[in-house]
């Protein structure tokens, strides 16, 4: 499954490479919209509250009442989680907020589950170098992606597995580090980081991973989202 991201920044749809350099800035919503409410699931992230300075909650709200979003961004308490599930979300993805003092906080992810339930609560895998990162790409942990989907599996739906170094950068995802995860879990894994072909799309849906992309639409690159001006 192929899933459009929206990543927002300043009242703005933004692309960023290895989230902290802006390569592209939309303001046209609407476009935007009507091109992604064919698909069943779209990945919507606030990422000024994502980084801890600001936040993008009306457009949020606006968007989740027009299409099926996953949302991620900031949501570090129930209810932070309970106030996205009640403007429109679908699931809610929890990264920086599974941890506390740099190691994971299984109480917290418990919790949560009990609170929303473990069918709405996406886990972000969000890796440097075969670890985690966390407060918006900013900060390190000792954990790697394999040991927090284990640890955490009981309590979410699915896994979003970002490999940051190649994020925003068009040059394919690595599918080799994407297939111990998958023979880990039973939940749903998602892919992000670089993607730009329908063939990378195939082949991590031939492995049971769905693919979340931004760059590659935003720029006209994936087949079927070319701009009408070229």
């Amino acid at each position: 499954m192929l899933i459009p991201s929206i990543d927002l920044m300043g009242g703005k749809i933004v692309q960023l490479v290895q989230g902290r350099r802006k390569a592209l800035e939309f303001d046209d919503f609407e476009t935007w919209i009507v091109r992604f409410s064919k698909f069943p699931l779209v990945q919507l992230i606030d990422l000024d509250a994502a980084i801890g300075t600001g936040s993008n909650l009306e457009l949020v709200k606006k968007l989740t009442c027009r299409l099926p979003c996953q949302v991620g961004g900031g949501i570090r308490s129930v209810e932070a989680a309970r106030t996205a599930l009640a403007a429109g979300a679908r699931r809610v993805i929890l990264g920086s907020a599974l941890f506390a003092k740099g190691k994971l906080d299984l109480a917290f992810a418990e919790e949560m589950a009990n609170a929303v339930g473990p069918c709405r609560l996406v886990f972000a895998l969000d890796a440097i170098g075969g670890r985690v990162t966390i407060q918006g790409w900013r900060k390190l942990t000792d954990v790697s992606p394999l040991q927090m989907l284990q640890a955490l599996e009981r309590w979410c739906g699915g896994f979003l597995y970002t490999h940051v170094e190649t994020e925003g950068l068009l040059q394919g995802f690595p599918l080799d580090v994407i297939g111990p995860l998958r023979q880990a879990t039973s939940r749903q894994l998602i892919a992000a980081g670089g993607i730009r072909t329908q063939t990378e799309i195939d082949e991590l849906h031939s492995i049971d991973v769905d693919a979340v992309v931004g760059m590659a639409i935003y720029k006209g690159i994936l087949p079927g989202f070319q701009r009408s001006s070229e």
